[in-house]
């Protein structure tokens, strides 16, 4: 059915829009961002390293490493933890998208670990109509995404992770005449983490690097094959560190840079939700491998279009007393490639086995004033299960 083709497209082209801090009619000749499936998967779940600006591939560990960086997890002190995470998303221009997700690790011994994890996005209703206007139906598109991980010690400083990942989503569409359907797909991630203790000006601390290559895998379709769209590969890397100015005073700096290791689209620029025929055959045509690499060189502008592919993001972390968190970070990306600039806050509490994170996101500048990402919340609820299977008590600590 036409109206079945028409409304996956627009599906796609709101979500693609609604990452962005950018309306549809203020899209200029030079935006060109980069599309992809399953957009739900490059989604910070959680309230620690969002409250960092989206900063944590090099933060200190925690038990929402699986999203960040898994191979942090081995230098976990605890054996053992799980987080339940909540956030109501785009709540700025609809009310009922939300991304739940749960993640827990298990250190085997002090050079092995395992952790899994499971993120479910409900996209809501989305009520079909046909070309009189008469109402089809209603849908509730959703994605979930459930993968595993093992972590290695290759050395004192330096563990290396790999994930694996089954994707599935479902824009709420059956098999008709035209072949839409629930798409299917499978990824991996490949991680590492280098954490040495450091002291600068007779202050203790840590010093991390971290990079993680997420999301590397099949492609997914929607048409049973005629059209096999790129999962948001990416690649993120980089440095934190943490002091402690006494024993009951750290403070932390993390920065992290990303790129989406998918090809750089050449869009009609009249409508960056669409590719002539040609262009998009072959755009989609690429294979997986020779996409990743080209993602590097292929930006239309050169050098310096590619180098506004990498988003930043950097943020702080104040702890007092192992107990009580604060945070504040910044997260870029520039205009013709998204124009995602906001500022994030958040705030931690740390008791005995309980763990409670909050983020929440501001709107930067004239054009993310009404951002669909503006005042988003993040909700994240650990509890240690280290402490219950060793028999502790007493309050916890955030030094990992």
């Amino acid at each position: 059915m036409k109206n079945m083709k028409k409304a996956i497209v627009t599906v796609g082209a709101f979500l693609l829009l609604s990452q962005t801090g950018v309306r549809a009619d203020e899209l200029a000749d030079s935006y060109n961002p980069i599309p992809s499936s399953v957009q739900m998967l490059n989604i910070a779940p959680e309230a620690r390293g969002t409250g960092m600006g989206d900063a944590g591939v090099a933060s200190t560990p925690d038990m929402n490493s699986q999203y960040w960086n898994p191979a942090k997890y081995i230098r976990m002190q605890s054996m053992g933890g799980v987080t339940v995470n909540v956030t109501p998303w785009l709540r700025n221009i609809i009310s009922d998208i939300n991304l739940f997700s749960m993640m827990g690790y298990y250190k085997i011994n002090q050079r092995n670990a395992v952790s899994a994890g499971i993120r479910y996005f409900s996209l809501g209703d989305l009520v079909m109509y046909n070309d009189r206007g008469e109402e089809q139906g209603s849908y509730k598109p959703n994605e979930f995404a459930i993968d595993g991980a093992y972590t290695l010690a290759l050395s004192e400083r330096l563990s290396g992770a790999i994930s694996m990942r089954f994707i599935h989503s479902d824009l709420g569409f059956q098999v008709d005449d035209d072949g839409y359907s629930k798409g299917n797909a499978f990824a991996a991630d490949v991680a590492f983490y280098w954490k040495k203790p450091i002291k600068i000006s007779g202050y203790k601390g840590d010093l991390m690097f971290g990079v993680n290559l997420a999301n590397i895998g099949t492609k997914i379709t929607y048409d049973n094959g005629r059209t096999n769209e790129y999962l948001p590969a990416n690649f993120r890397l980089g440095a934190g560190l943490w002091l402690d100015f006494d024993e009951y005073n750290r403070l932390g700096v993390a920065l992290d840079f990303n790129k989406l290791m998918v090809p750089t689209p050449d869009y009609d620029k009249s409508d960056v939700t669409k590719m002539a025929d040609d262009k998009r055959l072959e755009y989609y045509d690429k294979s997986v491998i020779s996409s990743i690499f080209r993602s590097f060189t292929d930006a239309p502008g050169g050098f310096k279009e590619e180098m506004k592919e990498f988003d930043i993001s950097g943020g702080f972390e104040y702890t007092y007393k192992s107990m009580f968190s604060a945070r504040l970070g910044y997260h870029n990306n520039p205009p013709d490639k998204g124009n995602l600039k906001y500022m994030s806050a958040g705030v931690g509490v740390r008791y005995q086995m309980m763990e409670v994170n909050a983020s929440y996101i501001f709107a930067v500048g004239n054009a993310n004033r009404n951002s669909a990402l503006a005042n988003t919340i993040r909700i994240s609820l650990g509890f240690d299960i280290g402490m219950v299977t060793n028999g502790r008590s007493g309050r916890g600590s955030f030094r990992r």
